[in-house]
């Protein structure tokens, strides 16, 4: 169409694979690991990353990410891993913004020495950090904002900017945000990297990860990507654009729970601090407002000590504590348990991840539910909370 298509247009409409056979108002589902190779356009195989159902989903989301082009993965550390080693080889560096996730910590710290690659950590995420830590050898600067677990806000503008100036390939973990909320490549960053199994896959029942950029990059992630073999089973695939469709309802709906059930902790007398960049008082929230459509159904926050964090979470009744997040249902987990366990306890104090630390997935609920929810495990972890002697 000569016009740009609307975000729920794109989930609805994009990369659909059409049934020229009957007619079916959804995508067919391809089933099949073997193609045929001669006389056809191109040999297909599921490694390859090009059945149907995967290019179909690949260009949905590079639309939803402005992007040229995108690949699909078997989970969100899949994408992560092959991105990251598209791009570097030994000898090579790469500096990290000090908030990640702890999946990314762990592989990075666990993983990259092996191959004779090194890497520093910020110390914070002003640019100037970032600059700090670049040397001679460096060849990717990796992100994520909002940070998962305390919703950090980093500037996209001016990483994209650094890493320009010294010839560095810039690379954004968006998966807090969502492409619905925030496309890093309209403000110069190289690489989006996502955990699909969130707020793409939305139902808490797919695990797939997404990567979009250029189709030079996309084909540098491709060729690493075929030998290590991190694809996605087609019928995961087919589920996966099933959610993607209703992505930009889900998200908006989980936006504005997310705002409302901040400022409602933000004012209880029983919470000691909330993370949320839609909150002025977040130090980035004025930054959020420039490079984020909307906030996040994402959020964090913290007890005051009369209330015992762990009896809090056991006395929820519809806010599930469990793990991942951004489905459709709210989710509360303590990240200290669940997505930075693998962090050593000495880096999560030195980032302010706590030990009371509680992560607030917001779903689709109606906001008054969920204060009730809150209030009544509340008061079970005002009467259990632990007393100093």
């Amino acid at each position: 169409m000569s016009k740009p298509l609307g975000t729920n247009t794109i989930c609805t409409h994009v990369g659909e694979v059409k049934d020229k056979q009957f007619k079916g108002a959804i995508s067919p589902l391809y089933m099949s690991t073997s193609y045929a190779y001669e006389e056809v356009e191109r040999k297909r195989y599921p490694r390859y990353f090009n059945t149907p159902n995967q290019e179909g989903v690949a260009q949905k989301i590079a639309a939803l990410e402005h992007a040229e082009d995108a690949l699909i993965f078997g989970s969100g550390m899949a994408a992560i891993s092959h991105a990251l080693m598209s791009f570097l080889r030994e000898g090579d560096h790469i500096v990290l913004q000090q908030n990640l996730y702890g999946g990314t910590y762990n592989f990075v710290t666990t993983q990259l020495e092996k191959y004779g690659i090194s890497y520093s950590f910020t110390t914070g995420c002003r640019v100037q950090d970032f600059e700090r830590e670049i040397l001679d050898n460096t060849k990717v600067i990796y992100i994520e904002t909002p940070s998962n677990p305390l919703l950090t806000i980093t500037d996209l503008n001016a990483v994209a900017g650094i890493s320009h100036q010294y010839g560095i390939v810039s690379m954004i973990d968006n998966t807090f945000a969502s492409p619905i909320n925030q496309n890093p490549l309209d403000f110069g960053i190289d690489i989006t990297i996502h955990s699909a199994t969130k707020y793409m896959g939305g139902h808490s029942d797919i695990c797939a990860g997404a990567v979009a950029s250029t189709k030079e990059y996309i084909q540098q992630i491709w060729d690493t990507a075929i030998c290590f073999g991190g694809s996605l089973s087609d019928h995961t695939v087919w589920l996966l654009e099933r959610s993607l469709k209703t992505m930009g309802l889900r998200v908006h709906a989980q936006n504005t729970n997310a705002l409302e059930m901040a400022g409602f902790l933000a004012k209880h007398s029983a919470v000691e601090n909330v993370y949320y960049p839609g909150l002025e008082s977040h130090s980035g929230h004025e930054l959020a407002k420039e490079q984020m459509k909307a906030f996040g159904g994402m959020l964090s926050f913290e007890l005051k000590e009369r209330y015992n964090a762990d009896v809090f979470m056991r006395s929820l009744q519809l806010i599930k504590p469990a793990m991942s997040l951004a489905g459709i249902e709210s989710t509360m987990v303590s990240p200290v348990k669940t997505s930075h366990a693998l962090m050593p306890e000495e880096e999560r104090e030195r980032q302010g991840i706590r030990d009371g630390l509680i992560r607030f997935s917001v779903g689709i609920e109606e906001c008054q539910d969920l204060i009730g929810d809150i209030e009544q495990a509340l008061l079970s972890a005002k009467s259990h909370s632990v007393v100093s002697l």
